[in-house]
């Protein structure tokens, strides 16, 4: 039952590259809610803090397609020990601002020249996986039993992103109540000093640097319909994760448990990474893009819940369950993308696919704050179902490219297609 698993682990330099990527992105899971303790702690406002967050999310979904096409091109070592360093002294410089009682408006200028240095390394860690696993990408038909390796691989890695989402909430919320509200970030700033440069260092696995072609140049990805399908639904989707986090800490507070929003959050992450696991061990008959739909659409119905909650138990409760549409919903994004494009603009694409998630978290986090303030926190869980019933109508004008997926599932099929187009 666990063979691609064990298959995974066999992989040579495979751990020495997920590992320290595991590392290297807790704070994902971190500083979003590190800078609500922080700001709410400073100024008292969770509108302000939404602001922030929505601010810093913007600049995220900006910058790290940008950062990622770069990466395509110069590779990942280069890139990452340009902009880790960068990144660490902005989140230096918006604490000791923070610290100091500086204007509010510096917190937003701090906060948005750091996080124009953005990397998703989630990102480059799954491009390693399918590197190690088909460094020439040419699975066809005939290689279902490869492509299932992969889907695991990059089942595997959402089960990581889940251990993120456990441990860095409840990380992030001993260190801001039981230490001062600004440990948070700071813990968060050590896991990626420590884990970005360990995976850079890995050179064995590290994918090929692929420079600018002078003739026949790639076009940028984002043109391509298979990818806009998926980006366009993740951007809400983004913003039903963001909704989420900041509802979670209000309702706790309303009833006086703050310390145990990070638990909650936790136990989110919990479900889904159960999923994670299952997905990987299932092979699918089925196409990454129907499994897209399908999870697409659990998650919005598995978000009703939210608005009956009455207690942290049932939101508990409500939480875990929402988390099985989770993971399984971010593989098959990843497996849309990464098939629709060329070697040399995989790691570009697999950053679309979660860069319009901090834009849609952006919008929601300010909504959600205005909410909080405005009309409570029992209300404010009416944003994160609004905005997943969007992300399921955001596919309706990719109904024919949808229909042409699922339709072709393997991705020599796909080329097929392609091809009779052309």
């Amino acid at each position: 039952m666990f063979t691609a698993y064990a298959t995974l682990f066999r992989t040579p330099g495979a751990m020495k590259f997920s590992i320290p990527g595991i590392i290297g992105r807790m704070p994902v899971s971190m500083d979003s809610l590190a800078l609500i303790f922080i700001v709410v702690a400073a100024s008292g406002s969770y509108a302000i803090a939404g602001a922030l967050s929505a601010a810093a999310s913007i600049v995220v979904s900006i910058s790290m397609p940008y950062w990622a096409r770069i990466c395509d091109r110069i590779g990942q070592r280069a890139l990452l020990f340009r902009l880790v360093p960068l990144k660490l002294i902005g989140l230096s410089i918006f604490l000791a601002l923070v610290l100091n009682q500086a204007p509010v408006w510096t917190w937003f200028l701090s906060i948005i020249i750091a996080e124009a240095t953005s990397i998703n390394l989630g990102g480059l860690v799954r491009r390693r996986w399918l590197h190690v696993l088909s460094p020439d990408k040419t699975i066809t038909a005939e290689d279902e039993s490869d492509r299932h390796v992969i889907n695991t691989a990059y089942s595997l890695e959402a089960l990581n992103d889940g251990f993120v989402f456990i441990v860095g909430p409840i990380i992030a919320t001993a260190c801001a109540t039981s230490i001062a509200p600004t440990a948070g970030l700071i813990v968060g700033m050590l896991f990626l000093a420590i884990g970005a440069p360990l995976f850079a260092l890995q050179r064995s696995t590290e994918p090929p640097a692929t420079p600018t072609r002078k003739i026949d140049p790639h076009p940028g990805v984002i043109r391509i319909k298979a990818l806009q399908a998926v980006v366009l639904p993740t951007v809400f989707v983004g913003g039903f994760f963001g909704a989420i986090g900041i509802a979670t800490v209000a309702f706790t507070q309303v009833y006086g448990e703050k310390s145990q929003s990070g638990l909650l959050l936790a136990i989110w992450a919990c479900g889904s990474a159960i999923a994670a696991v299952i997905n990987g061990l299932i092979k699918w008959r089925f196409s990454h893009a129907g499994r897209f739909i399908f999870f697409l659409i659990s998650l919005t119905l598995l978000s009703i819940p939210f608005l009956f909650v009455d207690s942290t138990l049932t939101l508990a409760i409500a939480l875990f369950c929402n988390g099985f549409a989770i993971a399984p919903l971010i593989v098959n994004a990843y497996g849309v993308a990464e098939s629709a494009v060329p070697p040399g603009q995989i790691t570009e694409t697999l950053s679309w696919v979660v860069a319009g998630m901090p834009l849609g978290g952006a919008l929601s986090s300010a909504i959600t704050g205005w909410v909080i303030d405005n009309y409570g926190a029992q209300t404010a869980f009416w944003v994160p179902l609004g905005f997943m019933i969007t992300a399921v109508v955001a596919t309706l004008p990719y109904f024919t490219t949808y229909k042409g997926l699922i339709g072709y599932s393997s991705k020599h099929d796909r080329a097929t297609l392609h091809r009779k187009e052309r």
